[in-house]
């Protein structure tokens, strides 16, 4: 099983989580907020900063993806997803998704986050 690892404070990462619970209908996905207690005990090699600044998926084998490999990565395993996550693998293309998520990340606040995403 992969471990979604998001930001449970931000509204646009619990709508994104809220999609992805509805197309994991084969339960692939576990999904937890950095904010949870047991998150750092579970995953120790994952910095708080890192958690704090990009979405973090953990793999069954211990492998770990962020921010829009991540992404990229979670498609992969959704149904009709690969279609998806094949834009991330076109030359030049996975770099521009990763410096728009970056942004995005940066910026989550303007899109319906909550104060504390503003510090």
């Amino acid at each position: 099983m992969y471990t979604v690892i998001y930001d449970g404070r931000c509204r646009v990462c619990q709508a994104s989580v809220e999609l992805l619970r509805r197309w994991d209908r084969a339960g692939r996905f576990e999904l937890l907020a950095f904010q949870d207690p047991a998150v750092p005990a579970r995953f120790p090699a994952i910095p708080a900063a890192s958690m704090r600044d990009a979405l973090q998926l953990a793999g069954p084998d211990g492998t770990r993806w962020e921010g829009a490999a991540a992404l990229e990565r979670i498609l992969t395993e959704l149904p009709a997803g690969s279609a998806l996550a094949a834009a991330f693998r076109l030359p030049v293309m996975g770099r521009l998704l990763d410096r728009a998520y970056r942004w995005f990340a940066r910026h989550r606040y303007r899109f319906g986050c909550s104060d504390h995403c503003r510090s």
